[in-house]
């Protein structure tokens, strides 16, 4: 079949280096006439059938560390934030995202929180075990779910198998879910008489580590989520729930699969490709870029072990904590608070403002982002939410200061992604050489997405080549891509460029023309292209 009407193409390219005797193609994106076979050949199969994603894979992550909630997205008596305390700079950003889900309040920090120490009038600071620091408990569970309502996204709740119980997890599903009982009797108590109606939960976070309170045994874990799942499904039967699980590791995973498959909708999985949490660096684009393919390989290690526990098909993977960059955080985390004279700890703590160094933020995070998302996007079948870690500060992709905001290079990756993807993934083929990195990664990552009516199109390419322009061949059978187009380009000026609070539109996405010939473009290193086509 013909398609007709718009098809709109989302291009992410890189650009190889041209072989000996070859000439770039020209502004046209003609080939020249001496030039060889196009460096990356994209075919499209319009007429195969496509799958559905979900707009879940559009999340973010939000934890008590740093300056992510207070001074991020929570900041009372700022000139910028609503009566609340909101910073209303950040409702808006993250409405541009157009997130579809947050988890919290962590991360390392559920293992050691105790909901109910952030909830009604008579609160109290605590002193984090965590992550050193004293909490004031002024952001907590009625917080969350409110900001969550503005900014227009799902809350997502973690909760503490850490230090925390069975019964405590019952009970806060009860203060957010339930109509009637002791703990929904306290919500309505403090100010909500209707439930807030949570609807993902997750049981713990990264259990297996010898980092995490309340640390567990293969043997423990599974036995235990099982008894959390029943307590929670007690209150509110129709939760969708996720569990702790240690990515590809099979002596983890398998046993729990087989005490819990039943009972989980998401197995819950983290990875942070640069693991930074104790040496600081500031890589350049060549070896980031050489990461680009590693959750590919994560995703796919993760659907075996479904497959091995004949889960597959019935629990989704939650990549519920991801990111190029892993948080600096020396000397931490911990299993109990800090005394208030550690010196070591608060210059150890003092370290973690190096996460805030604005020029690490390349278009490489850019870049990454696009193909964790490509992934993810290939795996719609088993991938069902995946959750930026974290949205705000730290690594996140918009930076919060007292005076405004800076959206990070990955935000603006992000934000196309979210607006422009069509509803469905199609089947793509591709045949691209390498991006010249040590690691040999693809030069060209690619996706194509599609309506339902298999109309409008949305084609996503990833250009990894930090220096050159690639010819790129687009075959979509019947139709032929031969004319003028509407584009958004997300380049830079450099593979290095970011953006700062001097200079916050140094790396942001243009509004273009793009000449398309015979289905033959040229696109720019280092580049995310967006194009229309009508």
């Amino acid at each position: 079949m013909k398609p007709t009407g718009w098809i709109a193409l989302v291009l992410i390219l890189i650009v190889p280096t041209l072989a000996v005797g070859q000439q770039a193609a020209p502004a046209s994106g003609r080939p020249a006439e001496t030039a060889l076979q196009p460096d990356v050949v994209v075919a499209i199969d319009a007429s195969a059938a496509s799958k559905p994603y979900s707009r879940m894979l559009f999340g973010g992550f939000i934890e008590h560390f740093g300056r992510q909630i207070y001074g991020g997205l929570f900041e009372p008596g700022s000139p910028l934030s609503d009566e609340n305390g909101f910073r209303t700079d950040v409702i808006e950003a993250m409405r541009e995202l157009k997130l579809s889900v947050v988890r919290w309040p962590g991360g390392c920090f559920a293992s050691g929180y105790h909901w109910k120490d952030g909830v009604g009038k008579d609160r109290r600071p605590v002193d984090d075990p965590v992550w050193g620091t004293p909490d004031p408990n002024t952001f907590g569970t009625d917080e969350f779910v409110a900001w969550c309502r503005l900014v227009g996204c799902e809350p997502y709740i973690c909760t503490n198998a850490g230090n925390g119980t069975p019964e405590e997890m019952r009970q806060w599903v009860e203060y957010c879910n339930a109509t009637e009982g002791e703990y929904a009797d306290m919500r309505k108590a403090n100010g909500h008489a209707e439930p807030h109606h949570v609807q993902y939960w997750s049981i713990g976070n990264e259990n297996y580590g010898h980092w995490e309170i309340g640390r567990k045994s293969p043997a423990e874990w599974g036995p235990l989520v099982h008894q959390c799942a029943e307590q929670m499904r007690r209150v509110d039967p129709d939760i969708n729930l996720a569990a702790a699980a240690w990515q590809a590791k099979r002596d983890w995973n398998l046993p729990l699969l087989a005490a819990v498959g039943r009972d989980l909708n998401y197995m819950a999985v983290h990875d942070y490709w640069l693991p930074l949490w104790g040496k600081h660096e500031i890589p350049p684009f060549q070896r980031c870029i050489g990461l680009s393919d590693g959750p590919e390989k994560a995703i796919a290690a993760v659907i075996e072990v479904l497959e091995e526990a004949g889960c597959r098909g019935k629990i989704k993977i939650a990549f519920d904590e991801w990111n190029l960059r892993g948080w600096h955080h020396p000397g931490f985390p911990r299993k109990q608070a800090v005394a208030p004279d550690d010196e070591e700890a608060a210059q150890l703590i003092a370290k973690r403002e190096l996460n805030a160094v604005a020029a690490q933020y390349t278009m490489a995070d850019a870049l990454f982002a696009a193909s964790f998302l490509n992934a993810c996007l290939r795996h719609c079948d088993d991938v069902g939410m995946a959750n930026i870690a974290p949205i705000v500060n730290t690594r996140g992709p918009l930076y919060v200061h007292p005076n405004g905001i800076v959206r990070r290079t990955h935000f603006h990756t992000l934000t196309m992604y979210a607006n422009e993807l069509e509803g469905r993934v199609a089947p793509l083929s591709l045949k691209a050489g390498s991006a010249g990195d040590q690691r040999k990664v693809d030069l060209l990552d690619a996706v194509a997405t599609v309506d339902k009516s298999g109309r409008t199109w949305a084609i996503v390419l990833v250009n990894r080549h930090p220096s050159q322009h690639v010819a790129c061949s687009i075959n979509m059978k019947d139709l032929e891509l031969d004319d003028t187009y509407k584009a958004t380009v997300l380049a830079g000026d450099s593979t290095e460029a970011y953006n700062d609070i001097e200079n916050p539109d140094r790396v942001v996405p243009e509004q273009t023309l793009l000449r398309i010939r015979e289905g033959f473009v040229q696109l720019p290193p280092h580049s995310l292209t967006i194009i229309k086509v009508p």
